[in-house]
């Protein structure tokens, strides 16, 4: 393989932030395990089967500035560069009528999703920036509603939507930098996050389907290493992995 690369994982200790961290683990990189809980990282490292000289757990809440600036100046202290952030924390919210949902749960959502987004991919550009040799890469996880909305989805597809937007910002305004920006898209990947799905999902017509088809996350592991091992020269825009026949195309 390639040289292996230093990389911070956000949202590391559960779902699909396990499933890539222990992806490019396995690939030979050098990753950061991020998340606001150090316990489930920890379980992350474990089960990667890596020492100590190759992952490192940091505990930090990506909606907050001064645990963002801590996790990416340790991770530099750590490793000495940063070659790529996959920038994945985030929160679904309550799945409830689109009126009967709370100011407090739209700002959980925005904090997490939105602005934790922001503030690590800021940070990480900046570290970019700066570093000798300049450059490196920032993977956003979109999801499928950064495009087409579940119902009673609001604050979530609010912020996947903007993430796309994000997204773009950062691959124009990187590129005099030597920083690709993409997205990865997923759909029905098997994780907790996503455990309701599987069982009975609302769907555009008011229906609730009881079984939706669902992929292996270990696929989006894999996906992201692809990404990850890419030339700095070439960079995958946007990227959809979907479960092959959930309702996506033609949804609704």
């Amino acid at each position: 393989m390639a040289e292996p690369k230093n990389i911070v994982v956000t949202g590391a200790g559960s779902g699909v932030g396990r499933a890539v961290a222990l992806a490019l683990l396995k690939c030979g990189h050098r990753v950061v395990l991020a998340g606001r809980r150090p316990e489930p990282l920890e379980e992350t490292a474990a089960l990667s089967l890596c020492d100590e000289q190759q992952r490192a757990v940091i505990s930090a809440d990506v909606s907050k500035q001064a645990d963002v600036d801590m996790l990416f100046k340790k991770s530099v202290q750590f490793f000495g560069r940063l070659d790529v952030l996959f920038n994945n924390a985030g929160i679904f919210g309550p799945q409830v009528p689109f009126e009967d949902f709370s100011l407090q749960d739209w700002e959980a959502v925005v904090s997490i999703n939105l602005t934790g987004s922001f503030l690590a991919a800021q940070a990480a550009f900046r570290v970019m920036k700066q570093q000798n040799p300049q450059g490196g890469r920032i993977i956003n996880n979109g999801s499928i509603s950064s495009d087409v909305p579940r119902p009673n989805s609001a604050a979530y597809t609010s912020t996947k939507h903007a993430m796309t937007g994000l997204t773009r910002c950062l691959s124009l305004d990187g590129r005099k930098y030597n920083i690709a920006c993409g997205q990865i898209d997923i759909g029905n990947a098997a994780t907790p996050l996503l455990k309701t799905v599987g069982t009975g999902a609302l769907q555009a017509d008011g229906t609730t389907r009881i079984t939706e088809p669902m992929m292996d996350v270990e696929h989006v592991g894999d996906a992201v290493a692809y990404m990850v091992g890419l030339p700095l020269e070439a960079n995958v825009q946007f990227m959809t992995l979907m479960a092959t026949k959930m309702p996506y195309i033609g949804r609704g």
